[in-house]
């Protein structure tokens, strides 16, 4: 482990998962009980999107996509607030929207290439500099939003018409939350990829909730899942040649795996 952090792209590959480990877990609580998991892959191709434009117009692709991202989220949210369109529906249309406008983008402007695929599939061992500084000023933002809101949050995702009656402003919250989401996926998809952030976002979550403990402890224990998950799969990662997206994700299934075996009923 000291041999792995000699290096200085290894540090900055520790320091940025840690920082999406955190956000992702914890945010996913909050989408997991608002049964809204499959938000986390509609907006990740969203920033795909966002990363095919800057690509082809010479932007930095983590900017863009934080944009196109957010874009993604608040028109997710209205069209669930103002029309009579079922959530999974506008999560469909959205992702496979994205994703389709994505590949012709990528393909008028010839910009299929390595760079992309990082993208897709998380390249957290090519994170710069400038990623981690991105990562983690946006990073101290959204995890500062999520604690000062977290008891609205928490309330929004378990009834959301009782949050309504009780005189919490629903839509708002809403629009905060889906935006605070968007960003942390627009972040991630550098290090887990586009592809492959929905698990870290989810799977963690739907783990600690095997263990049927109360909020507090259901969201640490996600979090401790989610941050072996990414140390682990970057040692594996580095050690094996092996994608570190992919990895990362793989071994938050063997907890995941071992959660529903622990906690089987007889």
């Amino acid at each position: 482990m000291i041999e792995i952090l000699s290096y200085d792209f290894m540090q900055r590959a520790f320091l940025s998962g840690i920082i999406i480990a955190t956000l992702a877990s914890i945010s996913g609580t909050f989408v997991v009980l608002k049964r809204y998991s499959m938000i986390s892959e509609t907006l990740a191709h969203s920033a795909l999107l966002g990363v095919a434009v800057g690509l082809v117009a010479g932007y930095n692709p983590l900017w863009v996509a934080v944009v196109v991202a957010l874009f993604s989220a608040w028109l997710i949210e209205y069209l669930r607030a103002n029309f009579t369109i079922y959530s999974d529906a506008v999560l469909a249309i959205l992702l496979s929207g994205s994703l389709a406008l994505a590949v012709v983008i990528v393909s008028l402007g010839g910009a299929f290439n390595n760079s992309l695929f990082s993208y897709l599939f998380g390249s957290i061992l090519s994170v710069t500099q400038e990623d981690v500084i991105t990562i983690l000023v946006f990073g101290v933002i959204a995890l500062g939003i999520l604690l000062a809101f977290s008891k609205e949050f928490y309330f929004l995702s378990y009834d959301e018409e009782v949050a309504k009656v009780s005189g919490i402003k629903v839509r708002l919250l809403n629009f905060i939350l889906v935006s605070v989401v968007a960003v942390i996926i627009a972040l991630s998809i550098r290090i887990v990829g586009s592809l492959l952030i929905g698990a870290l976002m989810v799977i963690p979550t739907v783990s600690a909730l095997q263990y049927k403990f109360g909020f507090f402890k259901t969201t640490m224990l996600a979090l401790v899942f989610a941050l072996t998950s990414v140390v682990s799969g970057m040692v594996l990662s580095y050690h094996f040649s092996l994608p570190s997206g992919a990895t990362i994700v793989l071994c938050v299934l063997v907890i995941f795996i071992f959660s529903l075996i622990l906690n089987k009923k007889s």
